[in-house]
Order: C-alpha cells, then sequence, then structure tokens
C-alpha cells in the first residue's frame, strides 16, 4: 500500500499573472489548483505557494524576490505541497528557508544566489552503505525500520518505512546505494528508498504523546535548577535587543542533552548566523569529540532573504525535527526568532488586504503559533515495535523596545510551558544569561521534580524552593534599601542580601565562553547551590548565637565559593561536598564576642 506522500510531481496547469504586490502575486485561469499547492511564477521559475483560492484566481506568497517579474507572465501548479526531503544527508548541511541547501548553490552560483536558483536538498550522487535489519518475508507498517546508514560519526540514521505503507517484504537491498535507488520492495509491488518527502504543514504521525517527565538538561543552571524544561517541552526567550537571545540559543544549541539539534535563524542579523556558521563546524561534541555539525543542522534566513520564506524557514526545521524524532531521537528545535516570522505573517497578510488584528499581526496569529508549538512533545513513534522520540521546541522572541505585552509575546506565553524572560537592567549590568528571576517560570517543575529527586537529590527541589525564597526576598529588601540605605536593616536581613548576591553573582551569572564554566554539570550545580545555602544556614544560626555579620564575611569562605565555578565538573562533586562541611564548621566555631 502507497503512501498518499510519496506521489510523484506532475505538472497539473498554468495560468497567467494578473496582479503583483511585493511577495504576494495573484495568478488568474487557476481553477482546479489547491491550496498550500507549490507553483512557479514567472518566466525564472520562482517558488510560490497558493494561500488564497477565489474562483479561477490563486493568490500565491512567493518565497523569493519579484521584483522584475511581469503581469501576463506563466504561473505553473506543481500540484503538490511545499515538501521536505528527508533521507541520509541532513546532519552538518545549511538549508534556507525552502530547504535549499546554500553551500552546493554558492559552490556553483558564488556568494550571491541569483533569483529562481534551485537544488536538490539531498545529495543524489553519494552513495550511502546501506545495513538491512529486516529480512525477506517479513511485515512491515510505516514507522518500521528496515535498515541504518552511518550517517555521521556520531548519528545512525535510521531507514523507515513511509507512513501509510504497509506490507511484506519480497525484496531487501545490502550495500551501497544513493537516495533515490531502491533499497526494498513489498510483495504488492511498493518500492522503498532512502529519500521521503513530506508536508512541511502536516506534523507526522505518532501513535500518542507522553508526559513530559524526562529534563532536557542544559547546563546552564539558570534553566536546569531554577526553571527547567523537559524533553518534548516548549520554551519562549523574550527580551529587548542586546539582552542576549542569540547567545542563548546559540549555547542551548552547543550544550544541550539532545542528540540532533536543529538550529533556525529566521530573520536574523546576517552577521549573528555567520558567527554560527563560523563557529558551529570548529566547536567540538563534548558527548562524541567530533564536531558539533555532525548532529546539527542549520536553516539560514537571514533578514535581507526574502520575506516570505521566513515562514516557510520554521515549518522546514520543525518538520525535519520530526523526522529524527521518528526514528527514536531526542530532537532539540532553536527557533531564532519567532518576532521575525510574525513580522512576516503581518507583512504577507496586509499585502493580501485582509482584516488586521492587534498592532497590524493577522487575526490567525496565536492559532499558527499554537500549531507550530504543538507539534513539540515527546511521544511513542508509530511503528509496530514501540520506541520513544522527542522534539522540543525553544523560540526566541522579539519585543519591540522589550515590551512583553506586545502580541508576539504575549500569544506565545499562552502555548509554551516555560517563560525565560531576558532583563534589560541585568543584560546593562553585565551579568549573563540576563534571565529575569522573578518574572521567569517554569510550568513543568511539577512533572520533572521526581526525575532530580531519583538522579540529583532528594532535596534539590527543598534548595531551589529555599534559593527562590530568598530572591524574592531580595528584592522586597531591596526596596527598603533604597529608601532608607542599608545600615538601617537587621544583621538578619543583611545576611539575605549577602547570600542572594552569592546566588546571583556566584550561581546565576554563567560566562558562556568560559572553557569550564560554560557547561555545568547537574550534579555541580546541586554542589554549587548546596554551598551557598549552607553559608546561608551557618550564618543564620551565628548570628543567632551572637556572633556578628562582620565576623561571617571576615571568614575566606566568600572567595572559595567565588572560585566554585571554576572548578572542572567531574571534580567538582568530592571538592563541594567537602567545602559544604568546612563551610558549616568554620562558621559555627566563631567566638562569640
Amino acid at each position: 500500500m502507497k503512501s498518499p506522500f510519496q506521489v510523484e510531481v506532475k505538472v497539473m496547469l498554468t495560468g497567467t499573472i494578473a496582479k503583483i504586490s511585493g511577495p504576494v502575486v495573484e495568478a488568474k485561469a487557476m481553477r482546479g489548483a489547491r491550496m498550500y499547492d507549490v507553483v512557479q511564477v514567472g518566466e525564472e521559475r520562482l517558488i510560490g505557494e497558493i494561500i488564497r483560492l477565489e474562483e479561477d484566481r490563486a493568490v500565491i506568497q512567493v518565497y523569493e524576490d519579484t521584483s522584475g517579474v511581469r503581469v501576463g507572465e506563466p504561473v505553473t501548479s506543481l500540484a503538490a505541497p511545499l515538501m521536505v526531503e528527508l533521507g541520509p544527508g541532513l546532519l552538518s548541511s545549511i538549508y534556507d528557508g525552502t530547504q535549499r541547501p546554500l553551500p552546493a548553490i554558492a559552490a556553483v552560483h558564488g556568494s550571491f544566489i541569483e533569483r529562481g536558483v534551485s537544488a536538490h536538498a539531498l545529495d543524489r550522487s553519494k552513495k550511502w552503505e546501506f545495513k538491512p535489519t529486516k529480512k525477506k518475508g517479513d511485515a512491515v507498517e510505516g514507522g518500521d525500520i528496515i535498515g541504518t546508514v552511518q550517517e555521521t560519526l556520531s548519528i545512525e540514521h535510521r531507514i523507515m518505512v513511509p507512513p501509510g505503507v504497509r506490507g511484506v517484504i519480497e525484496w531487501i537491498g545490502s550495500g551501497e546505494y544513493t537516495v533515490e535507488d531502491v533499497v526494498a520492495r513489498l510483495t504488492d509491488g511498493t518500492e522503498i528508498r532512502m529519500l521521503q518527502r513530506w508536508p512541511v504543514r502536516v506534523g507526522r504521525p505518532y501513535r500518542r504523546k507522553l508526559d513530559p517527565t524526562f529534563p532536557l538538561l542544559t547546563g546552564q543552571r539558570v534553566f536546569d535548577t531554577f526553571f527547567p524544561i523537559p524533553k518534548g517541552g516548549t520554551a519562549i526567550i523574550p527580551g529587548g535587543f542586546g539582552t542576549g537571545k542569540t547567545v542563548t540559543e546559540q549555547t542551548l544549541a552547543k550544550w544541550a542533552q539532545a542528540d540532533i539539534i536543529i538550529y533556525v535563524g529566521c530573520g536574523e542579523r546576517g552577521n549573528e548566523m555567520t558567527e554560527v556558521l563560523d563557529e558551529f563546524p570548529r566547536l567540538e561534541d563534548p558527548k562524541t569529540g567530533a564536531p558539533l555539525m555532525a548532529r546539527t543542522i542549520l536553516v539560514a534566513n537571514t533578514s535581507n532573504m526574502p520575506v516570505a520564506a521566513r515562514e516557510a524557514s520554521i515549518y522546514t526545521g520543525i518538520t525535519m525535527a520530526e523526522y529524527y524524532r521518528d526514528m527514536g531521537y531526542d530532537v532539540a528545535m532553536m527557533a531564532d526568532s519567532t518576532s521575525r516570522w510574525g513580522e512576516a505573517l503581518r507583512e504577507v497578510s496586509g499585502r493580501m488586504e485582509e482584516m488586521p488584528g492587534e498592532e497590524g499581526y493577522p487575526a490567525y496569529l496565536a492559532t499558527r503559533l499554537a500549531a507550530f508549538y504543538e507539534r513539540a512533545g515527546r511521544v511513542v513513534c508509530q511503528a509496530s515495535e514501540e520506541r520513544v522520540g522527542s522534539v522540543t521546541v525553544v523560540g526566541a522572541v522579539s519585543p519591540p523596545g522589550g515590551d512583553f505585552s506586545e502580541p508576539m509575546t504575549q500569544n506565545s506565553l499562552r502555548i509554551a510551558g516555560a517563560f525565560w524572560a531576558l532583563d534589560t537592567n541585568l543584560a546593562h549590568r553585565r551579568h549573563f544569561p540576563a534571565i529575569n528571576w522573578i518574572q521567569s517560570y517554569s510550568l513543568y517543575l511539577g512533572q520533572v521534580q521526581d526525575w532530580y529527586r531519583q538522579n540529583v537529590s532528594e532535596d534539590f527541589f527543598d534548595l531551589r524552593k529555599k534559593a527562590m525564597y530568598l530572591l524574592q526576598k531580595e528584592a522586597e529588601l531591596q526596596e527598603i534599601v533604597q529608601l532608607v540605605g542599608p545600615d538601617a536593616l537587621p544583621e538578619s536581613e543583611k545576611a539575605i542580601l549577602e547570600v542572594t548576591r552569592m546566588l546571583r553573582e556566584d550561581f546565576l551569572q554563567q560566562f558562556a565562553f568560559h572553557e569550564v564554566d560554560c557547561y555545568c554539570s547537574i550534579e555541580k550545580q546541586y554542589w554549587m547551590l548546596k554551598v551557598i545555602l549552607s553559608f546561608y544556614d551557618a550564618t543564620v544560626e551565628a548570628l543567632r548565637r551572637g556572633a556578628t555579620l562582620t565576623q561571617v564575611l571576615q571568614l575566606p569562605f566568600k572567595e572559595e565559593i567565588a572560585r566554585m565555578k571554576e572548578i572542572p565538573n567531574a571534580e567538582a562533586p568530592a571538592r563541594l561536598k567537602n567545602l559544604v562541611e568546612e563551610v558549616r564548621q568554620g562558621i559555627l566555631s566563631l567566638e562569640v564576642l
């Protein structure tokens, strides 16, 4: 039985251009065309997509610059929706928003890509070593793994039966094949290749979604300890200009404990995307020692590229993420930034003369955002043998002027499970990551706390709760300090200010480019927090016995706590465990004056 998504692309009909408005083109004589069908526009065959139909007229969103296109030029429907190619060769690739391979195009056409240029997303000439895992006579269905290909040194590409296909294997190959070669044939004549095509606006099927109970550890203390996100969860990072959204997303891409990373640069500045393209191939994967690009796919759609392709870039990225999820991998997708995607929707909607919603965004903005974020999740994959995969989505949001009340932030906020609010004041004070610990939150705390208790420590969340209380108490005390000065506070509250300064500077602050501090294991995070809170508990006890805060602060522990970040992850638990006891004994042994 053949899958409905494995059809060959055939030319259905041809119309002509009747109207042009930027990236929006209206064509006539298009009766019989379907919504979201891909079309070729004009003599240069620019790629577009039908987004509205009325009688024999079709409104087309063109994914390239339409300068110079004339009314009367032909429009040809390809009778298929916008699809991505899925198969060996995706990893280490760099694509534009419609999955054109940028390095391959640049090798032929130079650094400046001309309009109408296209290329296969996957190399048709490269041969891959296919190793079958099924044999003749085996019954298979959509999602079943029939063989493997070693795509990179660290990732095994699992060749799956396309969704919707079911039957018995009549023949299966072994050896070197291109992605278009037949590697298996079913008794009903269905041919299976390593190459699949999938429409980007349709989520790939799965059996059922699972509760997000396993945290996606990122090596960043503010996230893992205070605002965790699980595998299959969603998070947004809103922040104004210069608050560190891009660096935060790149740090997450480097260190998050996911098998596959999809990084989508959607409408970002070209120099930022250049840094990513330049840095990732040179960055060593801490898991394998191989280049990080060996398990990364980059989708680059910078701010100077056609605006309409920004929308496609998000869907292209999530579809590739779902494909690797179906193999049983944990995938993390970074979208930087969804605000540029919303701006693209607003521009195209305006050119279509649709009724605008809040701040000019289309009325369906919330629906589009929800449809995108809902494609995240930890799922039981569709296959006869049960396997689990996940897609975690982290989207940056760029609210104008850092105003979190604007529509993109608010609509994203209703959908995402974790809210990591970047603070301009923290960024100006050079506190990075500039996550505001008072505004931020995670709705996943209750779901992941059992994992933390079983795999880190029983009192992990008790420490977190106590640290959050102290940070909130500090915010209240700072208002008093601004009115009457710190000298008016009692010793116990001065101790809170001192300990929260440690929490801010020695725990929450993390240097993304430091050779040790760039990544902090969850065990090290726990013991760092334990040291600081042990300092606080011992200080409170010493003050109760009559010691002074000045005596406590004269002890050498403040300097030792400040240097905790520089302890290598492997050595940290043992050294910090000793430090906890030294801090406690040292403070409690103070002589009362």
